[in-house]
């Protein structure tokens, strides 16, 4: 691969899509699988809102098929904006401080890409997803802080505050991706003071900002009695150094079409919009008109996600049941509901176990695809999400809404029959 560039050759798809390219080749043998790998959905179980598909479909009867804005239609600008006046209590302004794109990814791409020159330090916790892959884009300086169970797996103002004094951007996501759970109120606000005070210190003596990017994507998904918190309306003096984003592919079961939103300072969003001019990331022209017109609809809208969320739960506590089963009859395995999002964890402690063909299992991607061999089970280890330490390589995400819950159900027996298949392995016995 000499003949490509260092990016090209130093960049490769994610463990995850490595994982699931694994998976398809099973399917495609006419193995069973339970694939619980991909954030997306079984769109029969799981459609987007009936009321979404009729608008977008009425915007190119109208001929709205042409290139959108660069910064985005006016109307979806605008129902952003009010939704998160009403939402949050932060204004932004909607011909300045913000950006439609299609999805979040370019969003957090051309943030990090606004903000990160070559070698600066991006700070960002692990688990958690994609910030890796963006830093070396971008050439930043990778900067992983290990979380860890006893904090839900977010990270801490404290261990934050030992990385921040020559750093460029720190990377925060709530609801989480992987695990679903989310920053408390004093939790976050620990974060921003840090930050504000930070940035004081750096005015003083002429250095540039310490910019945070916070990711929200599945933050209307919020199904605990939890609350989300929007880091500008507990700390407004953090609103110069935030990027915030957001998007509907989620929320609304519509991952395809493609509509996300990022708000924060004009400086960083105009240049956000000159990289999505370049690379044209921009979301269609009727995609988001319609997402404006599903913002004015609130009655529909909170309909719709009160029985999306319902329907997650439901498919949610079919595996959390079966694995409380087996914790229950002393097997090493554990889970637990989320505050928010499409994904359940579960623990899995199988490492250094013996397979029933000799094979030790050493790290948690050949767990992985030990149980989806033995068990029709496809998971994705922690480790995908950058986890190095032995403890968190015991968990694993679930996409819950892949697939009928039946068919979760379904497998839950096969998951049980290979980890009982599982047996010390000789070698560490005999040490």
């Amino acid at each position: 691969m000499e003949n490509l560039s260092n990016l090209a050759n130093a960049l490769d798809y994610s463990d995850i899509i490595h994982l699931e390219f694994y998976v398809q080749e099973q399917l495609a043998k006419g193995k069973e699988i339970c694939d619980l790998i991909i954030g997306d959905f079984d769109t029969q179980q799981f459609p987007m809102p009936n009321y979404l598909t009729a608008q977008i479909q009425q915007a190119y009867e109208n001929k709205h098929n042409d290139y959108p804005p660069l910064e985005g239609v006016l109307s979806l600008r605008d129902e952003v904006a009010k939704q998160t006046k009403k939402r949050f209590n932060v204004s932004y302004n909607p011909d300045t401080e913000m950006l439609i794109s299609g999805g979040a990814r370019p969003l957090l791409y051309s943030a990090m890409l606004a903000t990160v020159s070559a070698d600066d330090k991006v700070i960002y916790p692990v688990p958690s997803w994609n910030n890796m892959f963006y830093t070396t884009m971008c050439g930043g300086k990778h900067v992983p802080i290990e979380t860890s169970e006893a904090n839900q797996f977010l990270p801490t103002a404290e261990q934050l505050q030992a990385h921040i004094s020559d750093a460029r951007l720190i990377t925060l996501c709530s609801p989480q991706n992987p695990n679903g759970s989310m920053f408390s109120k004093q939790q976050l606000s620990e974060i921003c003071d840090m930050v504000v005070a930070e940035n004081a210190r750096r005015r003083a003596i002429n250095a540039k900002p310490l910019y945070v990017i916070y990711d929200q994507v599945y933050w209307m998904l919020t199904m605990q009695e939890v609350e989300h918190y929007h880091p500008a309306s507990l700390c407004p003096d953090i609103k110069p150094y935030l990027i915030v984003v957001d998007a509907g592919t989620k929320a609304f079961a519509a991952t395809g079409i493609r509509v996300g939103w990022a708000t924060g300072p004009h400086e960083v969003i105009a240049k956000m919009q000159v990289f999505q001019e370049h690379i044209g990331a921009m979301a269609p022209t009727a995609e988001q008109l319609a997402t404006a017109v599903l913002f004015q609809n609130e009655a529909y809208l909170q309909s719709y996600l009160a029985g999306f969320k319902e329907k997650i739960l439901a498919s949610m506590a079919v595996l959390h049941q079966g694995v409380q089963d087996m914790k229950s009859a002393g097997m090493a395995i554990d889970s637990f509901i989320p505050n928010a999002g499409i994904y359940m964890t579960l623990k899995i402690d199988a490492i250094n176990m013996e397979t029933p063909d000799g094979n030790i299992l050493e790290n948690a991607v050949q767990v992985s695809r030990y149980l989806i061999d033995s068990a029709g089970l496809a998971l994705v280890p922690f480790a995908s999400f950058g986890c190095r330490s032995k403890a968190s390589q015991l968990w694993y995400r679930a996409a819950v809404c892949t697939i009928s819950p039946s068919e979760i159900e379904a497998a839950l027996p096969r998951l049980q029959s290979a980890l009982l298949a599982l047996t010390q392995s000789r070698l560490l016995l005999e040490a």
